[in-house]
C-alpha cells in the first residue's frame, strides 16, 4: 500500500526529533516537513531531550494545530490550561446586552472570582448595570516625515483634499472597516496620521494596519515629499498607556454605572455607602494621583479584563490600554452611586484567538460568539458585558476594604488557609 503524503510526514517523526536535537534543523522549519499536529509532537519530544525534561500536561490540549498554524501561533508544542469559573448572574441594562449574564473570567489568582461575584450580586439586586458605549473605533496612526514645515502644512491640505479617495483605498482593503476619521498631529517636520475605523465585530487592529499600508503606499505614490517611516508611529496607540487613548478612545469607550440601595450594602457588602466613598476618593483619586498612575483611577480594573480576556481569546497585551479608566462615587441618601469609564476598551466575537475551542464556548456563554446581526452589534453587546463585570469588580474590592477584610479573603480563598 503506498503512503499519502500526510501519512509520510506523520511516519517521520523520530527522525525529525533526532535532527532537532542535533540542531541539524530549527524549530520553525518542522512545520514544512510534517503534518500540523505531528510536528506539535516532534517539537515538543525534542525540546524534552534537549532539556531532560518531561512535559505531558503541556501536550494534553485539545487544539487542533492545523486549526491555529499561521493564525495564532507559531513554534507551538501543546497549550496551557488556566483555571475558568464564572460569575453571575449578572443583570446589565445596555443598548446590546439586556438581561442576566454569566461572565467567564480565567485566572489563577485565588479569590477573584468570588470578588466578582459578590458585586455582581450587589448590582443585581439593585437592578442592574446601565451601560452605554460612547466611541467605537479602531486607531492606527503611520508616522510621516517631510523637509519642512512648510511642506507639512502643504501635506495636511493635501491629505484633506483627498480624503474621499484615501477613504477608498482603505476602505478597498476589507469588508468590514469604514474610515470614520484621520486626526493630524505634527512635530517638527513629522506628521502622524491618526486612521480611526469602524470594524464591525472584529478587533480590528490587524484590519485597520493592512488599510492603513494601503494608504500609505497610495500617499507615497501621489505625495511623493511625505516618506512613511513607519504604520505604526505610536499615536495609535497600541499596547501601551496613552493621554491618546483616554482623551480620544480606541477600541470602546464604554461607561456602566448602578446606584446600590443602602439594604444591598448592607446585606450583601456588608459595608456602608460612606466609607466606600471614602477608599474610592482616597484610595483610587488621591493615592493615584499621588503616584501617578496616570489613567488608572480605579482599583482593580486589570484583575477583571485580563480574566475575560484569557478566557474568551483576546488580544491579553492590550489589557494595558484596556483596564485604563476611572471609577466613580457619590453619595445619595444612605445609597451609593457607582460608575466606571473604560476609555479604550479592544474587543472583539471575531478573528484572533476567538476561534480556539475553549474561546468560543466562553463567548457562546455570553452570547455574543461570531458576526452579529447588525454588524458590530456582538462585539458592542460584549463590551457592555465586560464593563458590567469590571464594575462589579470594583464595586466589591472597594467594599472589601472599607470593610478591612481584603486580606482575609486572599488568606481564605487565595492561600487555603482556614482563618
Amino acid at each position: 500500500m503506498e503512503l499519502n503524503s500526510d501519512q509520510q510526514k506523520v511516519n517521520n517523526i523520530d527522525e525529525i526529533v533526532e535532527k532537532l536535537v542535533k540542531k541539524e534543523i530549527e524549530f520553525h522549519r518542522v512545520d514544512d516537513l510534517l503534518e500540523a499536529n505531528a510536528a506539535v509532537v516532534a517539537r515538543r519530544q525534542a525540546l524534552e531531550k534537549i532539556l531532560n525534561v518531561k512535559l505531558p500536561a503541556i501536550g494534553s490540549t485539545i487544539i487542533d494545530y492545523s486549526e491555529i498554524k499561521n493564525r495564532n501561533a507559531e513554534n507551538v508544542i501543546g497549550g496551557t490550561q488556566i483555571p475558568l469559573g464564572i460569575v453571575g448572574p449578572l443583570k446589565v441594562n445596555g443598548d446590546y446586552a439586556k438581561g442576566e449574564f454569566y461572565v467567564p473570567l480565567a485566572t489563577t489568582e485565588g479569590a477573584l472570582i468570588a470578588s466578582v461575584n459578590r458585586g455582581a450580586k450587589a448590582i443585581t439586586l439593585s437592578g442592574g448595570a446601565n451601560v452605554k458605549i460612547i466611541f467605537d473605533g479602531m486607531a492606527r496612526a503611520p508616522v510621516f516625515k517631510l523637509d519642512s514645515i512648510t511642506r507639512v502644512t502643504d501635506f495636511l491640505n493635501w491629505v484633506n483634499q483627498n480624503y474621499e479617495k484615501i477613504k477608498e483605498v482603505a476602505e478597498g482593503t476589507t469588508s468590514h472597516g469604514k474610515l470614520k476619521d484621520i486626526e493630524p498631529f505634527v512635530l517638527g517636520n513629522n506628521v502622524w496620521l491618526r486612521f480611526v475605523f469602524e470594524t464591525g465585530d472584529a478587533m480590528g487592529m490587524n484590519m485597520v494596519t493592512i488599510a492603513v499600508e494601503s494608504v500609505c503606499d497610495y500617499i507615497e505614490k501621489n505625495y511623493p515629499y511625505a516618506d512613511c517611516v513607519a504604520v505604526s508611529g505610536n499615536m495609535c496607540s497600541d499596547k501601551k498607556q496613552s493621554s491618546i487613548n483616554s482623551l480620544h478612545g480606541r477600541g470602546k469607550t464604554v461607561v456602566a454605572e448602578a446606584l446600590i440601595p443602602e439594604s444591598v450594602i448592607k446585606n450583601v457588602l456588608k459595608s456602608d455607602a460612606a466609607l466606600i466613598h471614602d477608599v474610592n476618593l482616597r484610595k483610587n483619586w488621591l493615592g493615584g494621583a499621588r503616584a501617578g498612575t496616570m489613567f488608572q483611577f480605579n482599583a482593580h480594573f486589570a484583575n477583571i479584563v485580563t480574566a475575560i480576556f484569557i478566557a474568551t481569546g483576546q488580544d491579553v497585551a492590550q489589557v494595558v490600554e484596556s483596564s485604563s479608566g476611572y471609577t466613580w462615587t457619590e453619595v445619595r441618601g444612605n445609597d451609593l452611586y457607582i460608575s466606571v469609564t473604560l476609555t479604550s476598551l479592544e474587543v472583539g466575537t471575531v478573528g484572533g484567538g476567538t476561534r480556539l475551542p475553549t474561546q468560543r464556548e466562553a463567548l457562546e456563554i455570553l452570547g455574543v460568539y461570531g458576526p452579529g446581526s447588525p454588524p458590530g452589534s456582538n462585539s458592542k453587546k460584549f463590551a457592555e458585558i465586560i464593563a458590567a463585570a469590571v464594575l462589579a469588580g470594583e464595586l466589591n474590592l472597594l467594599s472589601a476594604l472599607a470593610n478591612r477584610e481584603l486580606g482575609k479573603a486572599h488568606k481564605k480563598l487565595g492561600r487555603n488557609i482556614k482563618s
